[in-house]
């Protein structure tokens, strides 16, 4: 029974993913018009972020230019990578590690922009020193009701950022780790054994991933309410889209496609198939969401008012004092 259905399946589902040429060859006519509108898609998608990185460059003031930039180039850059997975199916694993890796530094800006949108870290600081933060935030602690109000000082602040900043590094280590050992035959995500790499390093980077995303969601929900003039919510909330499509979504997929929900379609094996299926959804994703990047970065905002940009005197002389005592500790 086993050698008969071995001999029904297909060499070329158990094969590595194809090479681009054999991709181009087996091409149809719906095939050649999915593959240049994707592609196309991604073209735009990259120009219209070059527009938009020149307005921004000309009429925002440093270093949140830089900031917006980055974050703004999260949704094309993920279209571009995709498209180039897309046409060069092997190349996956490189690709995704771009993507990943410049997501990972989206996630450190946005928690900057957030705090760039107050003056910078002085800024922040005089207007919420001493002031209780609430930590009680997804994903990590959204249920944990017993946890208390946090003072925010220059010390929290610091551990604010470095729990951000570790996700940026770490995670670029580990995936330039996956590609060395992928090329030596050490990583395959369909390796599910506990002597494999994939099963230790995966959830290790889900770990960072998850205590990243707890700093910048304290620091949304506690300062939310003064920047909704400048559209933060809309903003915040395409970051978080980005996060789920490109990580959670990637991660669905991938699942279907290694338990051989995804079928086999020569010469894509089923893992090979589901990772071009994905690329294509994402390239149509992100570019919706450049779309609407546009509308939300290619236009100027009024700064904070006093009234939210600074404290009374008397909180002013409370934040100084309490800076100038951290910072003798």
């Amino acid at each position: 029974m086993e050698e008969l259905l071995n001999g029904t399946i297909d060499p070329a589902c158990l094969q590595e993913p194809p090479l681009a040429l054999d991709v181009i060859r087996q091409l149809d006519v719906f095939g050649w018009c999915l593959y240049s509108v994707l592609t196309f898609m991604s073209c735009v998608s990259l120009l219209l972020y070059l527009d938009q990185c020149v307005y921004i460059y000309k009429n925002m003031s440093y270093p949140k230019k830089t900031t917006l930039i980055w974050i703004s180039g999260a949704a094309p850059v993920i279209a571009t990578m995709s498209c180039f997975g897309m046409w060069i199916p092997r190349a996956v694993m490189f690709t995704d590690m771009t993507s990943n890796c410049y997501f990972a530094v989206v996630v450190y800006k946005v928690l900057v922009l957030l705090i760039e949108e107050f003056g910078g870290s002085a800024g922040f600081l005089r207007r919420f020193s001493g002031k209780p933060f609430i930590i009680r935030t997804g994903p990590c602690c959204c249920c944990c009701l017993c946890l208390p109000q946090v003072p925010m000082s220059r010390r929290w602040l610091f551990f604010l950022k470095l729990g951000v900043l570790q996700y940026a590094i770490l995670k670029t280590i580990l995936s330039i780790l996956s590609i060395v050992l992928w090329t030596n035959g050490n990583f395959d995500l369909a390796d599910l054994e506990i002597t494999g790499t994939a099963i230790w390093i995966n959830p290790f980077i889900g770990v960072l991933t998850i205590i990243s995303l707890w700093p910048v969601a304290i620091v949304f929900i506690n300062t939310n309410g003064f920047l909704r003039d400048l559209n933060i919510m809309p903003k915040y909330a395409l970051y978080q889209l980005i996060l789920v499509l490109s990580q959670l979504q990637t991660s669905i997929i991938n699942i279907l496609a290694m338990d051989g929900t995804i079928a086999c379609a020569p010469p894509f094996s089923s893992v090979a198939r589901g990772s071009m299926l994905n690329q294509q959804i994402l390239i149509v994703e992100m570019f919706i969401i450049t779309v609407v990047n546009q509308h939300l970065y290619r236009r100027t905002y009024d700064d904070l008012s006093p009234e939210v940009q600074d404290n009374d005197k008397n909180d002013a002389e409370v934040a100084l004092k309490t800076t100038l005592v951290e910072h003798d500790v």
